[in-house]
């Protein structure tokens, strides 16, 4: 048996458990009937094992106890088909949970619904039994036929359709055989395929034609389906539902792009004749039809109430020791979390505890993994081999030998990416590691349920890391089990959004003013700009597209605008990948260090006039960050609010960013290892910021002095950035901040905080709303931290361009304390 992209280590622990790769599951079966029956002991006993001695028990801040919660059955509505029932009961499934059969029956009565309920409640199966049902309903003439192997022409028509979009194709994939599962007792009624980049050229005219439930991705929506919609014309006529899955998933600028795609696909339905009902799947998250409503433009109905069963889940917040370690100006540095994750696991593992340990970075997965068999060789030299890592790029049945191998107990332990969250079937796990706060409190609840066995208990730990935002939530941990969910982020109106999409959508169709209402207030303002830069033209009522180019092209949806860096490596010219422009200076600058596909590259040259990043293979001990300078100005002031003497305001901002400098890292100590200059040109951004001021009387208050009012806003400005995660869905690298003393445009000292994205992407709004709840987390987390001067876990920044000096800890206590004296009443 053969594991052929598998890395070395997953081979092995494969091939020495001689395991066979399964090629079909249903993931969304999460209520169908339990078959292990083995125990394993309480979460309690598990975290009391790993907390044995006394620096280890240290290291938990904070243990929180969910009880059990039993589950709520109900029947299916009457308007699901007997058939689809059946197909039900032959995968165990003999009734749906109440949360189940209440989204089925807004479905069949055409009302767009969202379902928000956690990991493994069944959300899948919520949506699939009335399409399903649907899709059979419209296929009765065709139940004669058989289709015949070689995928020929379905008898009698093609009936209903419904359209499935997942964020990766990975998960559209896992999709397609899980319905293909469920759905082989229903014959060829139900007729599904993926529509992909990786579909057959040979294989995409049958999709079209005959398949009725066509799975995809937005970036193909965007790029393939809208624009050559005359072939898709029989497809979209018939189309009755699209399903949204991982909805949570669209924020920011990416989720903005495909509200903008939802529209488009909207119009044209609208042109053939259809009105689909949108069947949107979350996370749990805050205001889920809100959100939702956003990306598609249309009312939506949300079922929050969860009514799948869970056992009792001990989630242990866990703070890594301080090392004898000294990092910039002499900080402290705390034992990494990839360095404590590995630790854990190799416990867990020696106890025979099922676990999954997440990781945000692919290298991060190995390493973890590579230490953790390391250190179980020194206890057993069969246990290395129950240990793998598990990121994105596999294959599918590579990706479940990996799982079956987990399920079934051979498996012990995996270290994995987020690749893990979407769509594969590893639930029912007695253990979850998180190797640091994931980003949001929805991601960390979907990572966290992935443990609990039907009626079993549960272990999570948030390992933190050495960061403002990761110290904050381990020493208050109301601001994660106290809080709800965030709300999802996105501005569908920014400019630099919509105009790519008004081009698109008068390619695919002429635009009119009566589309302007479906596209958004913003819209009818942009028509004259676009005919002044010779894209759009007038005739008669309708804008048309001008140009010979495709105008799907004018932007990626997951980009930021202007060519791809293509990363190429040297020895071979083989093309490795490509990064989006607005990150190519700080991820592929000479001197980084790449990862892709598992393996690690050196960039040895960045040809800015090619736009392509020059590689070559190495393995080095160390990982790199880029640091960077920063001048903003104030280009309008769209809303302020006086705090006090001081002043919180938001508007749109033109930022000039310059990469100066990159450090080198050791890999599991983060240890500076030292720093190189970079010759990088300056570039201009142009987007949306929250900033505030303050006065020479605050200051006198605050006891800040001209010596230390730099270091102060400097501080408060790095904290700031790390905590603004915790109020928007965003992660510190989308955002960016700006601090000075004097500025030329407020004459104040001033802090400014931006979204780091053309036209901005929701972020730095949401901040202005959230601002005092923001900053006082903010001044909390700074005063919390036991250091004494300012170190990563509080004031320090990984991306500071001025090497994190001036610095002054006790000084930006001060400052904002006395600026949030003055916040009004009742704000954010």
């Amino acid at each position: 048996m053969a594991f052929n992209h598998l890395p070395a280590g997953v081979h092995d622990a494969l091939s020495a458990l001689s395991v066979t790769p399964v090629t079909d599951s249903v993931p969304m079966a999460s209520n169908r009937l339990p078959t292990d029956t083995g125990a394993s002991p309480s979460p309690g006993i598990i975290l009391d094992r790993l907390a044995r001695g006394a620096t280890r028990a240290a290291r938990i801040t904070h243990t929180e106890h969910l009880p059990p919660r039993p589950g709520s059955h109900a029947d299916w509505p009457e308007r699901i088909r007997p058939e689809v029932i059946a197909a039900l009961r032959d995968a165990r499934i003999e009734r749906p949970w109440t949360h189940q059969a209440i989204t089925a029956e807004h479905a069949l009565n055409g009302t767009s619904v969202v379902i928000a309920t956690g990991t493994a409640s069944g959300k899948s199966l919520a949506y699939l039994a009335p399409v399903l049902s649907t899709l059979l309903d419209g296929a009765r003439p065709a139940a004669t036929g058989r289709l015949p192997r070689e995928r020929g022409a379905p008898v009698g028509g093609r009936g209903a359709t419904a359209l499935y979009l997942a964020p990766t194709k990975a998960l559209a994939a896992d999709q397609r055989r899980a319905v293909r599962e469920l759905a082989a007792p229903l014959g060829d009624a139900i007729r599904p395929a993926v529509y992909d980049g990786d579909t057959p050229v040979e294989e995409r005219e049958w999709v079209r034609q005959y398949a009725n439930y066509v799975l995809t991705n937005p970036d193909m929506l965007h790029r393939g389906i809208l624009p050559g919609h005359p072939r898709w014309a029989s497809f979209l006529r018939a189309l009755r539902y699209v399903v949204i899955d991982e909805c949570h998933t669209y924020r920011g600028v990416f989720g903005s792009h495909v509200a903008q795609v939802v529209r488009r696909l909207r119009r044209l339905c609208a042109r053939y004749g259809s009105d689909p009902v949108f069947l949107l799947a979350s996370a749990t998250a805050a205001e889920p039809a809100e959100a939702a409503g956003r990306l598609t433009g249309l009312p939506v109905v949300e079922i929050t109430d969860d009514s799948s069963p869970r056992g009792e889940v001990v989630f242990a917040l866990w703070e890594p020791p301080l090392t004898e370690l000294h990092g910039e100006q002499g900080a402290p540095v705390r034992r990494t979390a990839t360095a404590e994750t590995a630790d854990l696991l190799t416990d867990l593992a020696v106890q025979g505890v099922r676990t999954v340990a997440f990781v945000r970075s692919r290298r991060g997965a190995e390493l973890i993994a590579l230490i953790a068999q390391e250190r179980l060789a020194e206890v057993d030299r069969a246990l290395p081999a129950r240990i793998a890592a598990y990121r994105g790029g596999y294959l599918p049945e590579e990706r479940r030998a990996l799982e079956r191998a987990l399920h079934g107990g051979e498996l012990l332990g995996l270290a994995a990416t987020t690749a893990l969250e979407l769509g594969v079937d590893v639930s029912g796990l007695d253990a979850v590691l998180i190797a640091g706060y994931p980003g949001t409190r929805a991601s960390l609840w979907q990572q966290a349920g992935r443990a609990g066995r039907s009626g079993q208990g549960a272990l999570a730990v948030l390992v933190a890391r050495d960061d403002p935002l990761d110290t904050y939530l381990v020493h208050h941990p109301e601001a994660l089990f106290d809080q709800p969910v965030e709300s999802t982020v996105l501005d569908p109106d920014n400019p630099y959004v919509l105009t790519p999409h008004l081009c698109a959508a008068a390619a695919e169709i002429p635009l009119t003013e009566a589309d302007f209402a479906l596209f958004g207030p913003t819209a009818a303002t942009l028509m004259p700009q676009l005919e002044a830069a010779n894209l759009l033209r007038r005739r008669a009522r309708a804008w048309h597209w001008t140009r010979r180019e495709r105008a799907c092209d004018l932007t990626d949806i997951r980009g930021q605008g202007g060519a791809p860096v293509q990363i190429v490596e040297t020895g071979t010219g083989r093309l490795l990948g490509t990064v989006d422009a607005a990150a190519a200076h700080t991820t592929v600058h000479d001197g980084a260090v790449h990862l892709h596909q598992g393996r690690t590259y050196v960039v040895e040259h960045f040809d800015l006039a090619d736009d392509v990043a020059l590689v070559s293979e190495a393995n080095p001990p160390y990982s790199t960050t880029a640091r960077d300078t920063t001048a903003i100005s104030v280009l309008e002031t769209e809303t302020e609010v006086s705090w006090g003497a001081g002043r919180l305001c938001f508007g749109s901002v033109e930022v000039t960013n310059q990469v100066v400098s990159f450090l080198r890292r050791k890999l599991v100590t983060g240890e500076v290892l030292g720093e190189s200059k970079l010759d990088l040109p300056p570039r201009t951004l142009r987007t949306r910021a929250v900033w505030w001021t303050v006065t020479e009387d605050q200051l006198d208050a605050a006891r800040v002095n001209p010596e230390l009012l730099g270091g102060a806003l400097h501080a408060a400005e790095h904290a700031s950035i790390g905590l603004l995660p915790l109020f928007a869905t965003c992660d510190r690298w989308d955002i960016g901040g700006v601090s000075v003393p004097l500025h030329p445009d407020t004459l104040l000292p001033t802090v400014f905080v931006y979204d780091g994205h053309p036209g901005g992407a929701g972020f730095a709004e949401r901040a202005f709303h959230t601002a005092a709840d923001w900053l006082t987390a903010t001044r909390d987390a700074i005063a919390a931290c036991e250091c004494e001067a300012g170190c990563p876990s509080c004031i320090q920044s990984p991306k500071c361009g001025n090497g994190n000096e001036p610095l002054h800890k006790r000084g930006a206590i001060r400052l904002l304390t006395e600026l949030l004296r003055g916040a009004p009443e009742g704000a954010g």
